[in-house]
C-alpha cells in the first residue's frame, strides 16, 4: 500500500478486521458489530484489496488468518485501543463500581493478599466483586488473552524475561506487569523429622524424599534446575497443586517440601513445622501482577494494582 492509499483507507475496515479476527467467524463478527454478514464480507473484501493480501481463508465453518493477518492483528488492536482511550477515556470510580474482576493466583498468594484486600474493598469499593480462580500455569498469558482472567498474580520469571526481550527487540508487547512483593523459599518438614534439628546440608537435602508443589503435575521445578546446575538431583515422590496441601502432608509425613517463608504462619500449622534455609542458591522470588493491555476491565486495573500493593504492604508489616 502506498502512502496515498493509506490516507484513503476507511478506518472502519480495521474495526471489522479486529472483530473477525477475535471471533474467527464472519457471522459472529457481524453479530458483535451489529452489522449484516454481507456488510462484513464487503468490508473484508475492501481491506483485502487495499492490502493486497487474502487475510482470511475459509476453514470449515470459520476462517483461518493468513500470516500477514496474524502479524497485522496485534498492531491493529493496539492502535484501536489507543484511539478509543484517547477519544473517550474511561474513568473508574471504585465507590460506585459494580464490576466483577477475576484474579488468578495460587493459594499461598491468595492467603497473603486477599484477607487485607477484603478490608480495602469494604471501605472503598463495596459493590466491586472479586473472583479468585486457581493459577495452574507459570505462563498465564493464555488466560489473559482469552479474557478468562483480568489479572494473574504469581512468580513468572520466564514470562517477564520474554516480555523484556520482546520490548528490547522492538516487538509489540501485549502484556504489562508490576512487582507486588518479594519472597523467600525455605525447606519445610515436620518438627520431629530426622533432619529437623540438624543443619540441613546439600547432601542431606538431596537424600531426603520430597514433595513438590507443581501447578502442572510435572515433577521438576526451579529448585531442580538449581540442583542440576550443581550436578545434583533430589527424589520427588509426590506432587500437589496447592501450598496448603503441601504443608498438611509434610506435617504428617517424612517428606520435605519448599514453601514461601511468609506462608508458613498462614497455614495454621507453624507449631508442627520446622523451617530450614535452603542449602543452595536459588533465584529471588518476585511476586508480580500480570495483565493484558486490552483487558476487559482495563480502567479498573490501576486501582486494583494500588489496592493489591497496599494489601501486600500490610501483610508484611511488623
Amino acid at each position: 500500500m502506498t502512502p496515498h492509499d493509506f490516507r484513503l483507507l476507511d478506518l472502519n475496515l480495521l474495526r471489522v478486521f479486529d472483530a473477525v479476527m477475535a471471533e474467527g467467524s464472519l457471522t459472529r463478527a457481524a453479530d458483535k458489530l451489529a452489522l449484516t454478514q454481507p456488510a462484513v464480507s464487503n468490508a473484508m473484501r475492501r481491506l483485502r484489496d487495499a492490502l493486497g493480501d487474502e487475510l482470511l481463508v475459509r476453514r470449515g465453518h470459520g476462517v483461518q488468518p493468513t500470516p500477514r493477518a496474524q502479524a497485522l492483528w496485534p498492531v491493529v488492536r493496539e492502535a484501536l485501543d489507543n484511539l478509543q482511550h484517547s477519544l473517550a477515556p474511561q474513568r473508574f470510580d471504585p465507590a460506585s463500581a459494580t464490576t466483577t474482576l477475576v484474579l488468578a493466583m495460587a493459594d499461598a498468594t491468595a492467603s497473603t493478599l486477599i484477607p487485607n484486600l477484603v478490608g480495602i474493598l469494604e471501605r472503598e469499593a463495596p459493590q466491586l466483586a472479586i473472583r479468585i480462580v486457581p493459577l495452574t500455569t507459570r505462563d498465564p498469558r493464555g488466560l489473559l488473552d482469552a479474557e478468562t482472567a483480568d489479572m494473574a498474580v504469581g512468580y513468572f520469571p520466564a514470562v517477564l524475561a520474554d516480555l523484556t526481550a520482546r520490548a528490547q527487540a522492538g516487538t509489540l508487547v501485549a502484556h504489562e506487569h508490576r512487582r507486588l512483593y518479594d519472597g523467600e523459599y525455605v525447606a519445610v518438614m515436620r518438627k520431629d523429622h530426622p533432619l529437623a534439628w540438624m543443619p540441613l546440608t546439600l547432601e542431606h537435602y538431596c537424600a531426603a524424599r520430597h514433595l513438590l508443589v507443581s501447578f502442572s503435575g510435572r515433577a521438576y521445578g526451579f529448585i531442580d534446575e538449581a540442583l542440576a546446575a550443581l550436578g545434583r538431583e533430589r527424589q520427588i515422590v509426590m506432587t500437589v497443586n496447592q501450598y496448603t496441601t503441601a504443608a498438611r502432608v509434610v506435617a504428617q509425613s517424612d517428606l520435605v517440601t519448599v514453601l514461601p517463608r511468609h506462608f508458613v504462619p498462614i497455614t495454621g500449622l507453624a507449631a508442627q513445622l520446622q523451617v530450614h534455609p535452603l542449602p543452595l542458591e536459588v533465584p529471588a522470588v518476585h511476586v508480580d501482577a500480570l495483565w493484558h493491555k486490552r483487558g476487559p476491565h482495563r480502567p479498573a486495573y490501576d486501582w486494583l494494582l494500588q489496592a493489591l500493593n497496599r494489601a501486600a504492604l500490610k501483610a508484611f508489616s511488623p
